[in-house]
């Protein structure tokens, strides 16, 4: 019996013995040089650069559209002006109103002075 003892000796012990599993090694960290620092600073100021000339062309670019939209305005109210004084010159020079102020300022119409001009 000593040797049945034995193997459930063993068989329990085996049992105890904590699973030894094997070792994993830990990724190694590869450590960031000075020289690739350097790079990603410089790629990282160009990047904001960058990023700082386009919103500054994008402002300059609301600017002048601005002012054309202004100028736009502006030219339409000149127009609007120019064809209300147009209107105004075919009013002022109708040829009834020439001869009635021509009247009352004394001036009398002689048909002998008067040339005809085609």
């Amino acid at each position: 019996m000593s040797s049945l003892a034995r193997k459930l000796q063993e068989q329990q012990s085996q049992q105890r013995q904590p699973v030894v599993q094997p070792e994993r090694r830990k990724a190694l960290r590869q450590k960031v040089t000075p020289g690739e620092r350097l790079i990603w600073g410089i790629f990282a100021a160009l990047l904001f650069f960058g990023a700082v000339q386009i919103v500054s062309a994008q402002s300059e670019i609301y600017k002048v559209n601005k002012d054309i939209q202004e100028m736009e305005v502006s030219v339409k109210e000149y127009e609007k002006a120019n064809g209300d004084l147009k209107i105004q010159v075919k009013e002022l020079g109708n040829y009834d109103r020439i001869m009635a102020k021509a009247k009352e300022l004394g001036l009398m119409l002689n048909e002998n002075n008067v040339k005809v001009v085609q």
